[in-house]
């Protein structure tokens, strides 16, 4: 694979201590603007599962989720045991992989996206593919085509201080999840070491169950709110612009997956963009 710099990213400076990345200053400003705009004052983040049900098909739900106000997309690189994921996600990792994708042209896709749209790209995996691919190499890789950050869920923080190390070196965000069984010394921990925002998973299990946004939520997210202060995610249930409502003022971003691939899956791109613009409505 020939690796293509992105010139907006590449030659910028890397945050020193305290300040704030590349990512959480992008994620601020698109905050600002929403409220300058007189929209509700949080992101979406949607996520898709690269390779599935094809990457030209990727192209085109991409076009039209940010053509409808997403703000941010994880691209999850397929993986045979995707275990944060439910039936959905994991479905589509496994089809994706019987079709024969390859981490390398993950790679190139979002080379590929980052040029074509102006916002953040995150990808999404395990831990098994840093690690066949090389963690130094999938890092460095990752910031050269214009990622913005790694999300992945199944290397804790106290495993993670090479990868963190090497992703801040290199001015890629290692994205913190929080959840609610996470005791307060640990989460402490996580917040003090959170760099561009924090991923709040909002129940225990795996993606695409139902999720009761009440207080718990709630309280949950102030507990994450008091120790860190980057921007704050949401997922894992997010399906509908009430819980959309319901998570202005406590989370800066709505995280979206299983909910807009069902959609995709029985409606096709056009009611992909629909289901977008209606989680602000």
């Amino acid at each position: 694979m020939t690796l293509s710099a992105n010139p907006n990213q590449a030659a910028a400076p890397l945050p020193g201590p305290g300040e704030a990345s590349a990512l959480e200053k992008r994620v601020r400003n698109a905050l600002t603007q929403r409220h300058h705009a007189g929209s509700a004052p949080i992101l979406l983040m949607a996520h898709l599962v690269l390779g599935y049900p094809s990457l030209d098909e990727n192209r085109r739900v991409i076009d039209a989720m940010v053509a409808n106000g997403v703000d941010l997309i994880e691209l999850q690189i397929p993986f045979s045991e995707p275990i944060a994921d439910g039936p959905v996600i994991a479905m589509a990792n496994q089809a994706a992989l019987d079709r024969g994708f390859r981490v390398a042209e993950g790679l190139g896709f979002l080379g590929e996206v980052v040029r074509q749209h102006p916002i953040p790209f995150l990808l999404m995996t395990y831990f098994n593919i840093l690690h066949a691919h090389g963690v130094e190499a999938f890092i460095r890789e990752t910031k050269v085509l214009g990622g913005d950050g790694l999300i992945v869920p199944d290397l804790p923080l106290e495993e993670a201080g090479p990868a963190r190390t090497l992703c801040q070196d290199v001015g890629v965000d290692w994205i913190q999840l929080m959840t609610p069984t996470t005791p307060e010394a640990r989460l402490a921990a996580i917040g003090a070491a959170a760099r561009g925002f924090c991923y709040c998973v909002a129940r225990k299990g795996v993606t695409g169950r139902q999720t009761e946004f009440d207080n718990t939520i709630d309280g949950f997210l102030d507990r994450c709110r008091s120790v860190t202060g980057v921007p704050l995610a949401l997922g894992f249930g997010v399906k509908s612009a009430k819980d959309v409502q319901n998570l202005v003022g406590k989370a800066d971003i709505a995280v979206v997956g299983t909910a807009a691939m069902e959609v995709h899956r029985t409606g096709g791109v056009f009611a992909v963009g629909r289901f977008f613009a209606d989680l602000r409505t």
